[in-house]
């Protein structure tokens, strides 16, 4: 399992990955979910897949293409990467890194 926190306006968001399933958390929420119990910004989805704009159901199509995405990577690490790269493009900054339940290091 390897843990990534980032900084987000003023609020952490904490990334599990633990194989292939990633689960975010926000510094408000007590519990972990998975892509489908997070929100979605229409605009940051369109400018990621444009062929989605004029979708009805372009949250879930969003979401699927995630998941496909993470199971198609062959390690945690190349998931970690993946995740980081996605997430620094819409102004998220990784703060912290962990791996194995071990204490988070800064980044």
């Amino acid at each position: 399992m390897i843990g990534i926190i980032f900084q987000f306006i003023g609020e952490f968001v904490e990334v599990r990955i633990d194989g292939t399933n990633v689960f975010f958390r926000a510094n408000k929420s007590p519990m972990f979910a998975d892509i489908t119990g997070i929100k979605l910004d229409k605009g940051g989805v369109i400018k990621e897949f444009p062929d989605l704009q004029d979708k009805e159901d372009w949250k879930h199509q969003a979401q699927e293409r995630f998941k496909m995405k993470i199971k198609e990577l062959n390690t945690e690490e190349e998931r970690v990467r993946f995740v980081i790269e996605d997430l620094i493009k819409f102004g998220y900054k990784p703060y912290a890194f962990q791996k194995a339940g071990f204490r988070p290091v800064k980044i």
